[in-house]
């Protein structure tokens, strides 16, 4: 039984707040929900959100989406997480149509064109930072054993060369490799596991109902989220569907970074490149519904699942595919820059990023305004 009984109005405001303000991905994220929720309302222990957190990492899709919505049902049940989930992605998501309309346009003015360039050019950068930053957990997960550290270089190795070769069959080498630890693990013991998924052969569909099966592939199928859905997307959205040409996905995954809320809004982008507005409701709607699913149905048993053994060893196989399929995704990233001082910009954002340890934001920014400079000096940026 929920303790606290929190206003619908009242999480509406603060989640959207969160949502409006959340620039910088999780960790900022998870900042001003533990600033709301633990310290200044006091609506939860700080060993609950805790147990939260770990919980929302255990599951496919957006982990800080999936726990402001967690939060919000912990305050008010299903009709608070409906709310509190719906006001923290909102903003994020307005934000991103309306850049995607300019952005994404027929005929964008040469300044845009510019900015998009060199937002562009750093995000390869920004995708080796993020698993640069996973893989110190990543690897202390597995304990200092050393076949089970020769197993994570090897499940890391299998998830950047699937990453980089496989494209939508991503998600199957991710499930593989939780499932080949899963085994190991067990040791003799009885271990059921399941049958292995099979969702990217389903027959290519055409139309919104591509829009759809994309998305829901982002959002049901991702295991690390966000930018474990970059390979996941971009041979779809670029190769198989045409929706986008590869300067196009590359100028929705920066829009993607530099707008609050889950990086998973970039599928926003790719559903209006597809089909306009409404492919782009429609990308969101279908790639957020299983978070709110997973929780609502599932938030009283997220105890059972945290103690489950199988879980465990299945995201010690899976983790480090994942921090493998993130770095590997910056390679066909990096393979899309089409003009020669994006290199240079690709370079200052390697530097910035991952050796000065600074914040993705401001590179992307920086990136964009060097490419307006590009562009009004003369310079390719088409």
């Amino acid at each position: 039984m929920l303790e606290q009984r929190v206003g619908l109005g009242e999480i509406a405001r603060e989640w959207g707040r969160i949502g409006l303000l959340g620039f910088g991905g999780p960790p900022a994220h998870i900042l001003l929900l533990r600033r709301l929720c633990v310290e200044r309302r006091k609506w939860m222990e700080p060993g609950e959100f805790e147990d939260g957190i770990a919980a929302t990492n255990l599951l496919p899709g957006p982990a800080s989406t999936q726990l402001a919505i967690f939060t919000a049902w912990r305050l008010r049940g299903t009709a608070g997480a409906l709310v509190g989930g719906a006001c923290f992605i909102s903003p994020g998501l307005v934000l991103i149509l309306a850049l995607s309309v300019l952005f994404l346009a027929g005929d964008p003015p040469l300044w845009v064109l510019g900015a998009a360039a060199g937002a562009g050019a750093a995000v390869p950068a920004v995708a080796v930072q993020a698993a640069t930053s996973l893989v110190p957990g990543s690897f202390a997960r597995v304990g200092r054993e050393r076949a089970a550290r020769a197993r994570w270089v090897g499940y890391a190795l299998a998830g950047a060369v699937a990453a980089i070769l496989t494209g939508p069959w991503l998600v199957l080498v991710l499930v593989a490799a939780g499932l080949a630890e899963v085994a190991v693990r067990a040791r003799g013991r009885r271990v059921a596991l399941p049958a292995a998924v099979a969702l990217p052969a389903l027959p290519v569909l055409g139309g919104l109902g591509a829009v759809a099966w994309v998305a829901f592939k982002v959002g049901a199928l991702s295991y690390g989220g966000g930018f474990v859905i970059i390979p996941l997307m971009q041979d779809d959205a670029v190769h198989r569907y045409h929706w986008m040409t590869d300067g196009q996905f590359l100028n929705a995954v920066a829009l993607g970074q530099v707008t609050p809320g889950p990086v998973v809004h970039t599928v926003a982008a790719v559903g209006y490149a597809a089909a306009g507005l409404g492919g782009g409701l429609l990308a969101a709607a279908v790639a957020f519904a299983p978070s709110f699913l997973f929780v609502v149905l599932g938030a009283r048993h997220f105890d059972r699942l945290r103690a489950d053994r199988r879980v465990q060893d299945f995201l010690t196989g899976a983790g480090p595919a994942v921090v493998g399929a993130i770095a590997g995704s910056a390679v066909p990233l990096a393979a899309s820059l089409g003009e020669g001082w994006q290199w240079g910009v690709l370079a200052a954002a390697l530097l910035w990023l991952v050796a000065a340890r600074r914040g993705v934001v401001l590179t992307l920014l920086a990136a964009g305004a060097a490419g307006v400079i590009a562009a009004a000096a003369g310079l390719p940026v088409s």
